[in-house]
């Protein structure tokens, strides 16, 4: 279908701020800039507990919880390119999940590339998950029931830790939700090539992005999660792609993988919209309507 109404706004406007794309900035001006977007976000609902951890005064973490009781946890990984983002770039989006999730919602601040490239923001949130499972009672949190969400560069972390907690004797995640998620730097998908520019998020940028997060180094199964020698065992899965994105082709590729080795798997494609259209609720009324569709999905799996 053509372009939601929305999303042709949107580009329109982005058009007129002559903004240069993320690829020509430093990293950290472009972190500033991201940052500086509140007005797209959404709406930011109050909540009953937000609180703040530090893990071995390294790795922030940010608990959401709208709930008196303890309840199943989901850990959110933050989208941005491994360059962009923190807690709070995506605290209204986490907000909404744990409200309309009745989960409770532990947003990891991972250190950012280039400085820190991988595996270090992965093993971050490997260590948050672990911190997260074994520490349930501290941080309000129902024992043995977990899940994985992530966007877009979140979305390859969270796949990536599900990969680890497979291979590495836990925790044992229920189901991982990934919302356009980077699953491999294939630049030559058909979706790459369609959607290569002036559609946001362009593939100059991620081919940028894959270099900040892996410098020299050739992707692993653990960096491209697509390449796991097998994605047998894995956690049931959900997973969202934009129709105009340029991450399109990979993440429903990697739906189909999934089915393929036996992992319970849906897959949702929102025609019309663009890429971090959850993410900005605020200019993307699709994007409360998938927020609503994936907590339910949340809901389902972890009741």
């Amino acid at each position: 279908m053509p372009l939601t109404e929305q999303a042709e706004i949107f580009l329109r406007a982005r058009a007129t701020t002559n903004q240069p794309p993320w690829h020509e900035l430093p990293p950290r001006q472009a972190r500033l800039l991201f940052e500086s977007m509140t007005d797209h976000l959404g709406e930011s609902p109050s909540i009953r507990r937000v609180k703040d951890h530090t893990i071995d005064k390294t790795v922030p973490i940010r608990v959401f919880s709208d709930c008196e009781s303890p309840r199943p946890a989901v850990m959110y990984f933050h989208g941005g390119g491994w360059v962009l983002g923190n807690i709070r770039t995506h605290d209204a989006l986490c907000r909404r999940i744990a409200k309309t999730s009745g989960c409770v919602v532990i947003a990891v601040e991972y250190r950012l590339s280039p400085e820190h490239p991988y595996p270090t923001p992965l093993q971050d949130c490997i260590q948050a998950t672990r911190y997260v499972a074994e520490n349930p009672e501290q941080l309000g949190v129902l024992p043995g029931k977990f899940a994985l969400a992530g966007d877009s560069a979140g979305g390859n972390l969270a796949a990536a830790v599900a990969l680890h907690c497979r291979d590495e004797g836990g925790p044992t995640v229920d189901l991982q939700v990934l919302l356009y998620p980077v699953i491999e730097p294939n630049f030559d998908t058909t979706s790459y090539h369609q959607f290569a520019d002036e559609y946001g998020l362009t593939r100059t940028t991620m081919q940028w992005f894959w270099r900040q997060y892996l410098g020299n180094q050739i992707a692993s199964q653990m960096a491209a999660p697509s390449q796991a020698k097998s994605l047998t065992g894995l956690p049931a899965t959900h997973v969202i792609t934009a129709e105009y994105d340029v991450l399109r082709d990979e993440g429903e590729s990697f739906a189909s993988k999934l089915l393929h080795a036996g992992v319970p798997t849906t897959l949702q494609r929102y025609e019309g919209n663009l890429h971090g259209f959850v993410h900005l609720a605020g200019a993307f009324d699709d994007g409360l309507r998938a927020t609503d569709e994936l907590a339910q999905v949340i809901k389902t799996h972890l009741r």
